[in-house]
């Protein structure tokens, strides 16, 4: 099984793509990020990243999408435009692949770490030491979509409860 995971960004949004073997191991196949000029008018971004993730559709063939939710915090701004590139990420996902997860940020901690409130670098440490990489993954969006991919690829055989 081949899982694309997403971490949504409007500036920068992380991918990572991950093959589940029938013994249930995982392995790293690809991962990186899709970038938007800030300078663009956000039409014009949403554009981009819509390309750019079909082109990344085209090329890993994913049986099973997995985007993490967002999370508001303080700067409700930056958090709109956050939510404008996950809609199209959304969008165009559901309508090439049809198999889309979701998955809070607290749910993306707890599968790989047992604690739902871990810190970034402990995730980035532990997706690294999961996936047998040298590094940690960079840039951090990437990182992140290979965590959202991982906690999919831990839960799985859940599917039916994170579904939409």
């Amino acid at each position: 099984m081949i899982i694309l995971g997403i971490d949504p960004g409007l500036a920068t949004l992380g991918y990572g793509v991950l093959e589940k073997d029938k013994n249930g191991n995982v392995t790293a196949r690809d991962y990186g990020v899709v970038l938007t000029p800030k300078e663009e008018r956000l039409p014009v971004r949403l554009a981009i990243l819509e390309e750019g993730i079909n082109k990344l559709l085209d090329r890993c063939e994913p049986d099973e999408v997995a985007i993490e939710e967002l999370f508001f915090s303080k700067n409700v701004t930056t958090g709109m435009a956050v939510a404008h590139a996950r809609g199209v990420a959304l969008l165009t996902c559901v309508k090439r692949c049809g198999r889309l997860f979701e998955y809070t940020p607290m749910q993306i901690k707890q599968a790989l770490t047992g604690y739902g409130k871990a810190e970034k670098r402990q995730i980035q440490i532990v997706t690294a030491n999961l996936l047998h990489l040298k590094g940690i993954p960079r840039p951090d969006d990437a990182a992140d979509a290979l965590a959202v991919a991982l906690c999919h690829s831990f839960t799985s055989r859940l599917s039916g409860l994170y579904t939409i």
